[in-house]
């Protein structure tokens, strides 16, 4: 059996993954959900938040062989903490995350043509010092949870947060040579306004993966397809095995 370390994105929390989780366990798997810096209930200083200390958090829970599972931003950490920490990944799985390549920030990714257009870029208000990001309950409901009912962005939409800045700016540092030998698989959202469906396959063309799941959901998939989100991640574990 597995054992998947979970990862959120940008203003989450490990409880985005509280939906998925059940049938994980079910099926025999160990799941680990963190909060990062600042996500979930963590109180971390903004000024502490960075992508270091976002793949130090990864880190600390690689003690076991693991399965590292990023959704969204989560995909750029858990690329930082895999290059750093790689003798316990035994896979990356990417739900709708980012995948950088040595020296490209998550900013970096999202000006790339493919990137245009999404209502993340379109909304998202930055302020502070350090920066900070929110985005509005409004904006949030039309480009992360545009397939979620009613009553799935009224349990989601309040528990997010402002989100500090820095692990989108920060370049990651890290071995390609190490990670293109960690299996890697992907969950491409098709009806995604906050990470472009066309910015996505670049990413999978990019980096190759073993395994790639189309799942026709929001960037909520948690939410919006969660039976077919969990048996993605349970087949992922099969393809690492």
């Amino acid at each position: 059996m597995a054992r998947y370390v979970l990862v959120h994105g940008a203003f989450g929390g490990a409880w985005c993954w509280e939906p998925v989780i059940p049938a994980l366990e079910a099926a025999g798997h160990t799941v680990v959900a963190i909060d990062l810096p600042g996500g979930g209930d963590d109180q971390t200083p903004v000024e502490e938040i960075t992508l270091a200390s976002c793949a130090e958090r990864v880190c600390a829970v690689l003690a076991q062989p693991s399965i590292l599972v990023g959704y969204s931003m989560g995909g750029v950490v858990i690329t930082q903490a895999a290059s750093d920490h790689s003798e316990n990944v035994e896979s990356l799985v990417f739900v709708s995350a980012f995948m950088p390549a040595n020296g490209q920030s998550l900013l970096d990714l999202t000006r790339l043509p493919e990137g245009a257009g999404d209502q993340i870029q379109a909304n998202i208000v930055i302020s502070g010092d350090p920066p900070v990001a929110t985005l509005s309950d409004e904006a949030t409901a039309v480009a992360v949870f545009n397939r979620c009912t009613p009553e799935q962005q009224a349990w989601a939409i309040p528990r997010r947060r402002e989100q500090a800045v820095a692990p989108f700016a920060t370049p990651v540092q890290v071995d390609d040579g190490v990670l293109a030998r960690i299996p890697r698989s992907f969950v491409l959202t098709l009806d995604d306004n906050a990470f472009t469906t066309a910015l996505q396959r670049r990413m999978i063309a990019e980096h190759p993966c073993a395994s790639v799941v189309e799942l026709d959901c929001d960037h909520a998939p948690y939410l919006s397809a969660t039976d077919e989100l969990a048996a993605a991640l349970i087949d992922f574990a099969a393809v690492a095995a």
